[in-house]
């Protein structure tokens, strides 16, 4: 008789991951680092189990957006004051805070729980190329998209 195999919270060994952010998409590396967060890449994933690893992404800075994004998308917040709305464009954000451009993509991917919030804590974001976490001694990946190119 066979049984379903069910993956134990004890028995996951997560990993970190480095990821250089130069010159990618910034959806498209959202969408391979919250794969890798939520564990996707592992034959044990399960959903409601964190298999995930730990990943590091280096030059947030540089990332690159697609189309007129730059200009159009912006990011709201109220402060709970009446006329309280501050809208930051894009360019603005990137100038600022490149760390936050990223996370709060990658935050969009993942469960909206406190599984997601877990997987979040495993990952790190720094504009540019140092970072503090070398004693874990992470693996340096490379982000392929699986599309043709022209």
């Amino acid at each position: 008789m066979r049984t379903t195999f069910i993956t134990k919270p004890a028995e996951v060994k997560h990993e970190w991951f480095l990821v250089d952010a130069s010159n990618h998409t910034l959806g498209r590396l959202s969408a391979e680092v919250a794969k890798i967060l939520r564990g996707k890449h592992k034959p044990i994933f399960m959903p409601h189990v964190d298999t995930g690893d730990y990943v590091i992404i280096v030059n947030a800075e540089k990332i690159k957006v697609t189309g007129q994004k730059l200009t159009q998308k912006s990011y709201r917040r109220h402060s709970g004051y009446p006329g309280g709305v501050t809208d930051i464009k894009l360019k603005d954000m990137l100038k600022r805070k490149p760390e936050f451009v990223l996370k709060h993509a990658i935050k969009g991917m993942l469960p909206k729980n406190n599984l997601g919030r877990a997987m979040l804590k495993k990952l790190y974001v720094y504009a540019g190329s140092e970072y503090k976490q070398v004693a874990q001694k992470p693996k340096e990946l490379t982000i392929n998209y699986n599309r043709k190119e022209n």
